[in-house]
């Protein structure tokens, strides 16, 4: 039976939203081409891990638990997904696109002799093999793609392919797996900033801020209405580049890709470059005081007026209404 593989990646003892996306696009993909789904897990040999991938449809699990792999580096974890990819020969392997699975897939792709189509966001089943939808021209167009060999490899863009509905009754097998854990570079330490406050490609909700903002004393309104959503908060290049805030909160094509549900555009005028990076959000909502700002051609919803003016009684709105849902 064919193979579609996938990367599971993990954070913190939890697989990341991205790595679930991952195995329920592969098990649908799977249903139409007759195949049968397996993950590969490292540096975690958590049987929750394995059970949680199970339920979305994994029907084995290759995992490396060595203690030497807790931390990500690259070396080891392309080689030992390469390792699996030789012994199973999966006709895809499918890896999220997140900042980890950016910098593991090419490698493994080099490594197996595969081609590589990034950043897709739709897949088809054309016989045995698939077809993918991927981004080009900063997100101002769509390219579908084909591999001419195997495995077909492909990252996938977060938020963007549905999860499946768990299922309890579907179990995965264990497969334990050893690698070669030299590397060049290894990590020493790990310095999260910003605790507690949620991560931008994972986020369901995010309020982005921008130049229209006038300075970095004015970004609390961001912070304020992200707070009143439960949302996370990110930032144009222009913002990031000012020093405002972190290169972490950047969204667009030198910074995060993200699509959440909701992405609302705070002082954003709407560049091309900030557009690549969310422009597949379900819903876009602009508050911006310039009618011509390119913002509003991909918005959903747009609010002409004076940021500072509409922010404020936008986020008493949003407590008001969130307290009234208890």
């Amino acid at each position: 039976m064919p193979v579609i593989l996938t990367f599971a990646e993990h954070k913190d003892g939890q697989l990341r939203r991205a790595s679930l996306e991952t195995v329920s696009e592969a098990a649908r993909l799977a249903a139409k081409a007759g195949a049968q789904v397996e993950s590969v897990l490292i540096g975690s040999g958590d049987d929750a891990l394995v059970t949680e991938l199970g339920t979305y449809g994994a029907a084995r699990v290759h995992v490396f638990a060595d203690g030497a792999l807790g931390s990500y580096a690259t070396e080891p974890y392309a080689r030992a997904l390469a390792q699996v990819i030789g012994a199973v020969k999966p006709s895809a392997v499918l890896v999220p696109f997140t900042s980890m699975g950016k910098d593991l897939a090419p490698r493994v792709a080099a490594k197996v002799g595969a081609g590589l189509a990034s950043d897709c966001v739709a897949f088809e089943v054309d016989g045995a093999r698939l077809k993918a939808r991927r981004p080009v021209y900063a997100g101002k167009a769509f390219a579908t793609v084909q591999w001419d060999g195997e495995p077909q490899m492909a990252t996938l863009r977060p938020n963007v392919f549905a999860l499946s509905p768990p299922d309890a009754g579907r179990k995965a097998e264990k497969v334990a797996g050893t690698v070669d854990t030299t590397a060049r570079a290894k990590v020493t330490g790990t310095h999260a900033t910003g605790a507690g406050k949620l991560e931008l490609t994972e986020a369901q909700i995010i309020v982005s801020g921008g130049r229209g903002l006038k300075g970095p004393e004015n970004f609390h309104l961001v912070h304020g209405l992200a707070d009143a959503f439960g949302a996370a908060v990110g930032a144009s290049r222009a913002v990031v580049d000012a020093g405002w805030v972190d290169h972490q909160y950047q969204v667009g094509q030198t910074g995060k890709t993200v699509s959440p549900n909701l992405y609302i555009a705070v002082g954003l005028s709407g560049a091309i470059q900030h557009l690549a990076g969310m422009s597949s959000s379900r819903t876009i909502v602009a508050i911006n005081k310039d009618a011509d700002a390119p913002i509003f051609k991909v918005a959903n919803y747009g609010i002409l007026g004076d940021v500072f003016e509409v922010v404020p009684k936008l986020t008493e709105a949003a407590k008001a209404y969130l307290k009234s849902r208890g």
